[in-house]
């Protein structure tokens, strides 16, 4: 029977384009279910939209010397093009500088302002002298108290999830000025989540959450065992929606009260768009309502809004909020700041009309229950050998035939073998395994069905041989193609939601649209026989090792630009004497020699000529230069260095190296050729 969904995608700040950590968490998973859902006939509201008054989105815009307005009209338009682009399938998605939402999120706050939901208190709160402001949020940073991160922000630590106050850091520090905060007095409305720890505990330890992923409901657990405390809901900020009541001038209400709200707002624009009623889908007990989120957010969706929902008094409260652990790439966490990412509108860029590739990627490989590490080469794999050697090779394999053989019309069967009423069957039970799978938010285990399904096909065909037997039996030829394109059709309708384009485009192929997900479990034949189909295209291409390498290079790069902007000019060593200086021998040397150390990664073992001996010296150069490439370089050595044993080797002198700004290694040698042992003074 059908129901309705009022399904949410994760607000994205609007300070950077999207990357892959944010499609793999969050907005992938939500767009499969979403899909999933409008495809079993459900009624669907799949919302998102830019979450914009963050206080990173102030710090982005102070860095830039522009307004946040500059900052999130940029990056609203860059990432809603991006979701675009990628197969996203939002209904509305929103941002939360619009003026529906202002007025959404302001009346829900006066709303449990009039019903005394909050509590207004004078508190001490962390105050930068030099910046003449209160330090909200990521506005500080300092040492996390739970987990010793020294980088933990105002508001939430990114190392152990937990959420936090400014004051709450050890050793904070002004992301402005770097100087050391002070506190001040100022007055804010809190959300005393305490009075609403027993409706909590009862809703979700004692009901019927357990049902819930474990990450989520272990998080949910110890935050109420440990107790909840008063929130505050408002910040001293110029940029964000106004506190609506009397003594709120020069406060904005807390991004984290804001964003959620967000939902409500986004359901209200669209509803009005599409001349639909807004309230069943966030007020109606038989709606759905389903959280897509990061594990970071757990604490904001599953104890914070739902308090907030609960004192306001006339919403529902989320079904199910499946977050997903983080992702990370290259065996690094993902990081924006640093610019180790994969940015989804690069991704789009270096690889034109392969959505799905990446989309099938992140599903096969998604941090569902624990954190996993995105790479290339894995990436590549996933393509090669399932998507292109399985999937496309079927459907390839198939279209090639029935066009060969019957000019693309589909053949009439015969009777059918044991073989082929099994295979019919087991296609009939696909559904409902990919919907068990998806119902249970394993999206991972769901792709992988999917691809069993091609497997499937393979495996009729290359047990069945029709390239064999089409010239000694063609009636049965006939039939094991007939099966092998009702299995094709199957795999055009369910692979939807997980890989839209290629749907779209076996669809085009097969000439159909018309089969349903329940169609496949329900009826016998999905592509009649007179049917014609169109000619074969690829669905998919191999990637090749150079393309990757691009790639891996591209990361590289940018890691080596992000430190080189990042490095600090180390400050002057202590002052020397003249005395001092001339005891330092500094010559011109040729090497001789080259070779790597054994069983190390960063050390060469040189032969020099300094011009008054053949000397050994130890280099950790190995990783930039080969020894190939050294030999017959001048060098400027420190010769009457005190000699020291590295590995076993006697290291008689030092090789003085610097590095570009690129962070590059680089000789620091005359410019032209000179003789051996020429002092340098």
């Amino acid at each position: 029977m059908s129901k309705r969904y009022t399904i949410t995608a994760a607000l994205p700040y609007t300070n950077g384009p999207i990357h892959i950590g944010h499609l793999a968490g969050v907005y992938v998973p939500a767009d499969i279910y979403a899909r999933y859902k409008r495809l079993t006939g459900n009624d669907v509201a799949f919302i998102c939209g830019s979450d914009e008054h963050g206080v990173p989105i102030t710090i982005k815009a102070k860095k830039e010397g522009v307004t946040p307005q500059d900052i999130v009209d940029k990056y609203h338009a860059i990432i809603k093009k991006s979701f675009v682009d990628f197969g996203i399938t939002f209904d509305n998605y929103s941002r939360t500088s619009a003026k529906i939402h202002h007025e959404t999120a302001s009346e829900f706050f006066k709303t449990l302002y009039d019903k005394h939901e909050f509590v207004e208190e004078v508190t001490e709160q962390l105050y930068d002298e030099e910046a003449n402001q209160f330090l909200a949020d990521r506005f500080v940073t300092g040492t996390c108290p739970k987990c010793g991160n020294e980088e933990a922000y105002g508001d939430q630590c990114e190392n152990c999830g937990s959420s936090l106050n400014a004051t709450d850091l050890i050793g904070p520090k002004s992301a402005i000025t770097g100087n050391v905060p002070t506190l001040k007095e100022t007055k804010h409305w809190f959300l005393p989540l305490n009075k609403h720890e027993n409706f909590l505990r009862e809703w979700i330890l004692k009901g019927h959450k357990k049902d819930w992923k474990p990450n989520v409901y272990g998080q949910v657990k110890s935050w109420i065992d440990d107790g909840l405390r008063p929130r505050a809901v408002t910040r001293d900020l110029d940029w964000g929606i106004p506190v609506p009541v009397p003594g709120g001038e020069g406060k904005v209400l807390y991004v984290w009260f804001d964003a959620p709200i967000g939902y409500i707002s986004a359901t209200k624009e669209w509803a009005a768009q599409e001349g639909k009623d807004w309230e069943p889908y966030w007020k109606d007990k038989d709606t759905k309502l389903v959280h897509f989120i990061g594990k970071d957010n757990i604490v904001f969706h599953c104890i914070i809004f739902p308090s907030m929902l609960k004192a306001e008094g006339s919403y529902i409260l989320p079904d199910n909020v499946p977050a997903n652990e983080f992702l990370n790439l290259e065996g690094n966490k993902l990081s924006t700041s640093k610019n180790w990412a994969v940015w989804l509108p690069d991704y789009l860029e270096d690889f034109p009309n392969q959505q799905d590739v990446l989309r099938y990627a992140l599903t096969a490989n998604a941090p569902e229950s624990k954190d996993n590490d995105f790479t290339w080469k894995d990436f590549q794999a996933r393509n090669n050998n399932e998507l292109v050697a399985i999937f496309g090779n079927f459907i390839n394999r198939v279209v090639v035939l029935t066009n060969k053989y019957y000019d693309g019309v589909i053949p009439e069967a015969s009777d059918f073998s044991e073989v082929d009423t099994e295979t019919l069957a087991t296609v009939k039970a696909y559904p409902s395994v990919i919907e068990s799978s998806i119902e249970r938010y394993r999206f991972r285990e769901a792709s992988q069905e999917l691809m069993n399904l091609a497997r499937l096909g393979n495996k009729y065909l290359a047990d069945e041989e029709p390239w064999k037997l089409v010239k000694t039996d063609e009636a049965r030829t006939k039939t094991i193609m007939f099966i092998a394109l009702q299995i094709a059709s199957a795999l055009a309708t369910l692979s939807e939601p997980f890989l839209p384009f290629t749907s779209n485009k076996l669809k085009r192929i097969l000439d159909t649209h018309s089969n349903s997900w329940t169609d496949i479990s329900t009826k016998d034949i999905l592509l009649p026989s007179g049917h014609r189909i169109g000619k074969g295209e690829l669905l998919f291409s191999k990637i090749e090792d150079k393309t990757i390498q691009e790639q891996l290079d591209k990361l590289e790069a940018s890691k080596k630009a992000n430190e080189a902007a990042n490095k600090e000019v180390e400050p002057q060593k202590e002052t020397i004497t003249f005395d001092d200086f001339t005891k330092l021998d500094m010559r011109v040397g040729t090497i001789l020699e080259a070779e790597k150390m054994p069983k190390t990664k960063k050390l060469l073992v040189l032969k020099v000529d300094t011009g008054i001996d053949t000397r050994t010296i130890v280099s950790g150069i190995a990783e930039s230069f080969t020894p190939e490439e050294v030999v017959g370089k001048q060098v400027t050595v420190l010769v009457n260095l005190a000699p020291r044993a590295l590995r076993g080797v006697e290291s008689e002198g030092m090789i003085l190296m610097t590095e570009t700004p690129e962070g590059k290694l680089v000789f620091v040698n005359p410019d032209t050729t000179v003789n051996s042992g020429l002092q340098i003074s």
